[in-house]
């Protein structure tokens, strides 16, 4: 199978990864039925040379496969399929729908609180902070600075209570955050978003840090969605070929 060869038909939005053309293989093989629950998945060496892509790859594959709740890895034994089905991923010790949910709840109001409470060097911090984010091209280093960024939003409200919320959550939002720019490209969306949040506190408006900020989660929500619906077929089906 040569996953770029794959991705070759139809209009696409954008350039799919090679780690997503692995997983959607993988989860559509799963979701077919020709790995069922309970099955283990062959090695990573024996899907490497069928899928010929690297290890690195594979393993940001499989990993995926675990957080959408379709497989799990065994230590020593291997990964064994344990749905046939996308539900609800996890990020952490943290359901999606929950952590979504918390952070509209806890985000939102705030960003409100940090548009009027927020000091010169709240904002040179974000500023600083989103310039160099705007810049950076590897996804690792990126995903680590988003977190940073909601921790600084929360810092600029003056509540300490509210830092320590957005911290405790630190993990999963970067899980969240590295699941969401592999598989739905959301790195160039966010930006734009986050300046948006910022642009609402140094101009001090509440009102357009909560727009700006609701809209930022309802975006990380519809891709979200999008993903864990997704219902791209798998060209290799068609020929037969079977992961």
């Amino acid at each position: 199978m040569n996953l770029s060869d794959s991705q070759t038909s139809g209009a696409v939005p954008r350039r799919v990864s090679a780690m997503e053309a692995v997983l959607t293989h993988l989860r559509a093989a799963i979701e077919r039925g020709e790995y069922a629950v309970g099955d283990k998945l062959p090695s990573e060496a024996e899907l490497c040379r069928r899928l010929e892509v690297s290890r690195p790859v594979l393993r940001e594959a499989l990993r995926a496969l675990q957080v959408m709740g379709l497989t799990v890895s065994r230590t020593g034994k291997g990964t064994f399929v344990v749905a046939d089905a996308v539900d609800e991923p996890t990020f952490g010790d943290y359901a999606a729908g929950d952590l979504l949910e918390v952070r509209r709840h806890v985000e939102i109001p705030v960003a409100g609180y940090a548009a009027v409470r927020r000091t010169p060097e709240n904002l040179d911090h974000l500023v600083h902070l989103l310039d160099r984010m705007e810049r950076e091209t590897d996804t690792t280093a990126w995903v680590a600075m988003d977190t940073v960024f909601h921790i600084a939003v929360a810092e600029a409200s003056q509540n300490p209570v509210f830092r320590r919320v957005i911290e405790e959550i630190r993990d999963a939002l970067a899980r969240q955050s590295a699941f969401l720019n592999e598989l739905g490209g959301r790195r160039e969306q966010s930006n734009r978003e986050h300046r948006a949040i910022v642009e609402a506190l140094v101009d001090g408006s509440e009102q357009d840090a909560v727009a700006a900020m609701s809209h930022h989660l309802d975006r990380v929500e519809t891709t979200l969605t999008s993903i864990l619906r997704s219902e791209r077929t798998d060209p290799t089906a068609k020929g037969g070929s079977q992961a």
